[in-house]
């Protein structure tokens, strides 16, 4: 299929997945602070069910929006501003239902990546992640479909194989899929951060293939301030850097004219926290991998101690900050609540007989619905077919249905 994306992967610096870390307010942080493409990790295999029938939903009030799962729970949150930067990555080992989730997804992302570089036994126990890399039949059926099946750019991120001779052979490999770039991790799947990273084995692949190749990896070794990323680069002879540790601890490495102060740097974060409801345990996270060594200072403590954004942003002499912003949020719930109680005015009819009826799909048999139910009983009792009346509300896109059956209109008082 033809790509519908600008995206391109020579001369960039990315922002690398990292789980609990890459949630929209740091991705929002890097693109600010100079990041040119931001990746975000969904490892599928402890919530496929989950995310394989989520739905995507536009939150109005915080302008974003969001796929969210049967339980509510918020699986990913996206917004314009990241839109044409933004790397979907998912773990996977079924190509039909990887490409299930990429369209799902690929209207509102600049590319699909997928994990097979994750050593954790959560992700091999499930054939995915640093797992692919011995079975690269599956590798091959899963983004050949993508790439196939999908508008937006494919890429996949890998680490090294005990040999640089199967290293390169299997990128060839991936190359001929038709991929639009290839993140290497510079380390083995047994080996950790302290383990120095080949940047050789990286460059061997760069050298090898004609696709872009981001390496990865260099956060210990190489990359303590914005000019070593070009250093970086440079030794593996890659086409782009990804950027792991060395951003999760100040995203400000990606500005080129240095560092901005990290009291800064969290104030920040901690705007984007606060404008996208990012869940406070998660923003406590990110915070303490920023201040390190600074948890036992006084602000660190109160940080560890808060128990809401509201302490956090206590914790930073950031309350007025909260304060002003919740006010806002309000004020737009209401009005959008307002809207919606205007829309149901609007549906009032004396002549429509109204229930408190509500549609539970558990209820039900497989591909069976209450239309399916009432078509029937309409065609035994020799009637016309039920006509709806359909409506959306903008709040939180719920729909309500008037039914005329046999001359009668209905309606639940249920959305």
């Amino acid at each position: 299929m033809t790509v519908n994306s600008p995206l391109c992967f020579r001369g960039k610096k990315i922002l690398a997945p990292m789980v609990r870390v890459g949630t929209l307010p740091m991705r929002l942080l890097a693109l600010d602070y100079g990041a040119d493409i931001v990746y975000l990790i969904r490892l599928l295999c402890l919530h496929w069910y989950l995310i394989f029938i989520c739905f995507s939903m536009h939150i109005e009030v915080l302008e974003t929006v969001d796929f969210v799962a049967p339980n509510e729970r918020v699986v990913f949150r996206t917004c314009e501003r990241e839109r044409r930067h933004v790397v979907f990555q998912m773990g996977s080992a079924d190509a039909e239902r990887a490409l299930a989730v990429a369209k799902l997804v690929e209207s509102d992302v600049a590319g699909i990546d997928i994990n097979m570089g994750c050593p954790k036994e959560y992700s091999t126990k499930a054939s995915m992640g640093a797992a692919l890399l011995s079975d690269p039949d599956k590798i091959e059926s899963i983004l050949t479909t993508l790439v196939k099946g999908i508008c937006k750019p494919v890429t996949c991120k890998i680490r090294i194989l005990p040999s640089v001779e199967d290293t390169v052979n299997l990128v060839k490999r991936i190359e001929k899929t038709g991929i639009a770039a290839i993140a290497v991790h510079g380390r083995k799947k047994e080996e950790r951060p302290q383990h120095p990273v080949h940047c050789d084995v990286i460059k061997a692949i760069s050298e090898a293939v004609s696709i872009p190749v981001i390496a990865n990896g260099g956060s210990h070794d190489f990359i303590k301030e914005h000019t070593d990323i070009e250093t970086f680069q440079k030794a593996t002879a890659a086409s782009s850097v990804m950027i792991a540790r060395a951003a999760m601890w100040n995203p400000s490495i990606f500005r080129k004219e240095g560092f901005f102060p990290l009291k800064e740097v969290m104030q920040d974060y901690i705007k984007y926290a606060v404008r996208y409801d990012n869940h406070y345990t998660n923003t406590k996270y990110c915070l303490c991998q920023m201040l390190r060594e600074q948890l036992e200072t006084t602000q660190g403590k109160k940080l560890h101690a808060a128990q809401s954004t509201q302490e956090i942003c206590e914790a930073f002499e950031m309350a007025d900050f909260y304060e002003e912003t919740t006010a806002i949020f309000e004020a737009k719930k209401t009005s959008s609540e307002t809207e919606t109680q205007d829309k149901d005015d609007q549906m009032e009819d004396p002549d429509v007989i109204k229930m408190a009826v509500r549609f539970d799909k558990r209820e039900y048999p497989p591909q069976i619905t209450p239309k399916m139910y009432l078509l029937e009983w309409c065609r035994k009792e020799k009637h016309p077919q039920p006509v709806y009346e359909t409506v959306q509300r903008p709040l939180d896109r719920l729909f309500c249905s008037v039914v005329t059956v046999a001359e009668q209109k209905y309606r639940s008082t249920l959305w």
